[in-house]
């Protein structure tokens, strides 16, 4: 196709793309990690830069009026296939772009969109997919603010929920999915592994029940948070999700100095959650994303050190006497928890970085333990440089009921541990220390 039939057909001049794309040398597909490093970005289109400059615009301008006419009919849906080129930096710009590419490059995703929290992500999906009167099926327990989310505030607009537990069997949830067929199931929302207790949604029996329950044009989209674990040890598209969630405040961006998050599916679904995100305003913002491109360049280093370490520090505190117990994935294989360990075979590939650790006693150890810890800081969020950890009970999901809490395992006696990149040995001697305190 020649420019200037490219040209008549869109209205105007399309935003660029890069020339010479790398994808494959010879048959040789590229890794994700070789990828971050270029992918939709030309330096030929900013003076030779060799990283994307940062765009700190609100506006671009139109080549013609024709174009203008063009992409508002894109923007607002009047014509099929979204917008081409940029406009306004509420809808998107050359640093969200480049971003967006290359999340979707990690789980071979259709496409992806970039937001300005890993909550602002989910209340978008959320409000493209539902309307007054449907409802969503979740796994529970989900990260506390998803959950406030679908309960109290959703639910004030006639929005339904039902529920199944992380690690429910295919009968479960065909049990629970069947209960809500009755009405209008718009979603079915996943997160595995669970916040915080690290339980594993068996993405395949989820799928396997919903296409057997529903047909058509009325099966719902499976979406999925995979924060805990993705892109590296997960990804559930494989599996049979429709749609992943990323908070990229966490390993994605993992230096925790930036909030931002993402979707990732097929061009139908981010489509229509592209106009929600146009008309609310959720993206994300040109220095957000390019600090983003920055992190992902060293994403499979950092998430790889930070797994390694975990196993370490993880061995040390199951061995200790005063832990009860360790959440940690890479043991589920010597756990009585066959159908747990099931999951975890056939749907990750690493243990990730994150663990519950239950101390022996109550709200009084635990805090006794958090406030003795010296190397890893007392802080919510996980998937940093530095190790973190904090008291789910009291803390991130303070305000989820008490019966709900014993209900999923959220204890007193709860600790969430993210594990960083420090020296895993400078680790273990601070565990040590802080045990000593309980």
């Amino acid at each position: 196709m020649t420019d200037a039939t490219e040209a008549d057909l869109t209205g105007g001049t399309p935003r660029p793309r890069p020339e010479g794309e790398v994808e494959k040398i010879g048959d040789r597909k590229l890794k994700p990690a070789t990828m971050m490093m270029g992918h939709g970005y030309d330096p030929m289109l900013s003076e030779g830069s060799l990283k994307p400059p940062i765009f700190l615009t609100s506006t671009f301008v139109f080549p013609n009026a024709a174009a203008g006419k063009r992409h508002f009919e894109g923007v607002t849906g009047k014509r099929p296939g979204g917008a081409e080129g940029l406009v306004y930096s509420r809808f998107n710009g050359p640093n969200q772009e480049i971003l967006e590419d290359r999340l979707a490059i990690w789980e071979e995703a259709e496409d992806a969109l970039a937001f300005s929290s890993g909550m602002s992500a989910i209340a978008t999906l959320f409000l493209s997919m539902v309307k007054p009167g449907d409802t969503i099926v979740h796994s529970g327990p989900l990260y506390a603010a998803t959950e406030t989310l679908i309960a109290r505030i959703l639910g004030r607009f006639g929005i339904h929920w039902l529920d199944f537990p992380a690690g429910a069997t295919r009968e479960e949830i065909d049990a629970v999915l069947s209960k809500a067929a009755t009405g209008n199931v718009a979603l079915i929302y996943l997160e595995s592994p669970a916040n915080p207790t690290n339980a594993l949604v068996d993405v395949e029996a989820v799928a396997a029940s919903r296409d057997a329950i529903f047909k058509g044009d009325t099966k719902p989209p499976i979406a999925i948070d995979n924060t805990f674990l993705g892109p590296l040890w997960a990804q559930p598209l494989r599996q049979g999700a429709d749609i992943v969630v990323y908070s990229l405040t966490k390993y994605a961006g993992g230096h925790s100095d930036l909030v931002a998050g993402g979707v990732l599916g097929s061009k139908a679904h981010i489509n229509t959650i592209r106009l929600m995100r146009n008309t609310i305003g959720t993206i994300c913002d040109p220095n957000t994303a390019w600090m983003l491109l920055r992190s992902l360049e060293t994403l499979e280093l950092r998430m790889s050190r930070a797994g390694e370490n975990a196993a370490k520090v993880c061995e040390f505190l199951a061995a200790h006497p005063k832990v009860e117990k360790v959440g940690y994935l890479g043991f589920l294989d010597r756990s009585e928890d066959k159908r747990q360990a099931d999951i975890y075979r056939r749907h990750c590939t690493g243990a990730g970085s994150t663990f519950s650790l239950y101390l022996k006693g109550g709200e009084k150890e635990a805090f006794a333990f958090l406030d003795a810890l010296k190397i890893a800081k007392l802080a919510v969020s996980l998937g940093g440089t530095e190790t973190l950890a904090s008291h789910p009970a009291g803390m991130t999901h303070l305000s989820v009921p008490e019966a709900r809490k014993q209900a999923l395992g959220i204890t007193d006696n709860l600790v969430r541990i993210s594990i960083g990149v420090e020296d895993a040995d400078d680790l273990i001697a601070d565990f040590e220390n802080a045990l000593k305190a309980v």
